[in-house]
């Protein structure tokens, strides 16, 4: 009996990393062609697997799409919870996500550029809206933290938002202590 479980849970462990692949390509894909060279086909080429896989794990774009986004989204909001240290300024931890944007080979860069253009996209597209909303509910709490009040919240959330874009449209250099400058204003009350 063991030996069947350990079977299906092999099987299970494989499709959970071939699930994986294709997520991360799709993130490639997205990086390298923006989200209109993704498809099915585009993916799996990109993940080394056949065609019919991405299409077994995710049945329509929008699946594809949301899983992509929620890991992006994911890897943000666990970017920003390492940057909250106990004790640390919430102000800088969201303003040092602009050193993971802008970071070194222009990876970070990348990644973010991916992200914006998924979120943008829940616009035309209803189903990556709740994932969308994620990152800006991330940052929104960390305001929420600081105990001020809900105009303030949204703010400070749009702030952060527009600086994003700002960075990745390159119009100027934002170093972080500018970002941390520019969020600890946004984030008094008047």
């Amino acid at each position: 009996m063991s030996g069947t479980t350990e079977r299906v849970d092999g099987r299970r462990a494989r499709g959970e990393r071939r699930r994986e692949e294709i997520i991360a390509a799709t993130l490639r894909v997205v990086e390298r062609d923006g989200v209109a060279g993704v498809t099915h086909r585009a993916v799996a080429r990109e993940a080394d697997v056949p065609a019919s896989s991405a299409v077994y794990y995710f049945k329509t774009m929008d699946d594809l799409l949301v899983a992509a986004l929620t890991a992006a989204s994911d890897a943000y909001i666990d970017q920003l919870t390492a940057l909250q240290e106990p004790g640390q300024d919430a102000v800088r931890a969201v303003a040092g996500l602009a050193r993971v944007i802008s970071g070194a080979g222009g990876e970070g860069r990348a990644r973010a550029l991916a992200e914006r253009e998924l979120n943008l996209l829940a616009a035309r597209r209803p189903a990556l809206r709740p994932v969308a909303r994620r990152w800006r509910e991330a940052v929104s709490e960390v305001a929420r933290e600081q105990g001020v009040d809900e105009l303030t919240v949204r703010r400070f959330a749009a702030t952060a938002d527009g600086l994003c874009a700002r960075i990745l449209l390159g119009d100027e250099d934002l170093t972080e202590a500018r970002v941390a400058e520019i969020l600890g204003h946004a984030l008094r009350e008047d």
